[in-house]
């Protein structure tokens, strides 16, 4: 970068929980003549990535210069941050768990109030496909204002997610890869359980199971969070065993149950609003991006006229 020979002080920012250091120095030389600072952030952009290569670490996004966290946190909306904390839990999910579809991994976010949403159309013959986060509450209820996976990077984008799904349920086809998860499920499997007292059972293996459940009861879907393993599966992807048919001859409406599933008003509010949403979004979205595009491309001209107006006054 050409500072290598200044002066510099580093200082060592703790006044907010973020530690983090600044490196200060000084723009002239001791001949008395400005360094270069042509094009600097693309080269200090392109010093940082080979830095994040060679030492393995987590890459920094503009903007957002906290890096993950260690350990995955529940989103706190009251805190603020929230982008960062949504981001935060969606690169750990997406490092530390196998979800083959988009199903599980909407409910694997869930658990940490994130919220998902897949949304595709066709604008002007071209399709279009994109994602949306969100922050929920405590008791699966949007919060906020949701935004694009562009707001935060390409790596949490919807062709990333493809190749994620694909890759997870190539690793989760591999021999054994199931084994502990079937056999844990089986063993708790039992007509003498109730649907919680099974939900019990297997969270002391460290696995969560969510039950969808329609309003009059019924399960429509399984879905089970090893958190040891770091597996994110379907029922149907365990097998025809672990079917909806077959928790709903084991654990059938009429039981009373203490209400740790998806309640049956929160899952019609997710339904009414990814309907909405999916109606307009190709739309909406692409208009977006067209403007986004637009305004990036208006203030390179305005870039380039103020880099012409400096040489001529050279």
């Amino acid at each position: 970068m050409g500072y290598g020979n200044q002066p510099y002080i580093v200082f060592k920012h703790k006044n907010i929980s973020r530690e983090h250091l600044h490196i200060v120095s000084l723009r002239v030389d001791e001949q008395g003549r400005k360094i270069n600072d042509s094009h600097e952030y693309d080269r200090s952009m392109s010093v940082l990535r080979e830095l994040e290569r060679k030492y393995d670490l987590h890459p920094s996004i503009k903007g957002e210069e906290l890096t993950d966290k260690v350990e995955l946190h529940r989103v706190n909306y009251r805190e603020g941050n929230v982008k960062q904390q949504i981001s935060s839990v969606v690169r750990l999910c997406l490092r530390n768990y196998k979800c083959s579809s988009y199903g599980e991994l909407r409910t694997l976010l869930e658990r940490f109030n994130v919220s998902v949403e897949e949304r595709t159309g066709i604008v002007d013959g071209r399709n279009y496909a994109g994602m949306i986060y969100g922050a929920l509450t405590d008791d699966g209820y949007g919060i906020g204002t949701p935004f694009k996976s562009s707001k935060i990077r390409k790596d949490v984008g919807y062709d990333t997610l493809q190749k994620y799904y694909g890759k997870s349920k190539a690793t989760l086809k591999e021999g054994g890869a199931l084994d502990r998860l079937r056999q844990i499920v089986r063993d708790a499997m039992s007509l003498r359980n109730t649907r919680d007292e099974f939900r019990q059972l297997l969270k002391a293996d460290g696995i969560n199971t969510i039950f969808r459940i329609n309003p009059v009861g019924r399960i429509y879907d399984v879905t089970f969070i090893d958190h040891e393993a770091g597996i994110v599966a379907n029922g149907s992807v365990l097998g025809k065993e672990f079917s909806t048919n077959v928790f709903n001859e084991l654990y059938p409406a009429f039981q009373k149950e203490e209400q740790h599933t998806v309640e049956p008003d929160r899952e019609r509010w997710h339904e009414q609003r990814r309907s909405a949403a999916n109606s307009l979004s190709g739309i909406v979205d692409t208009l977006l991006d067209l403007a986004d595009a637009r305004a990036y491309e208006e203030q390179q001209r305005i870039r380039q006229r103020k880099r012409r107006q400096k040489r001529r006054m050279l």
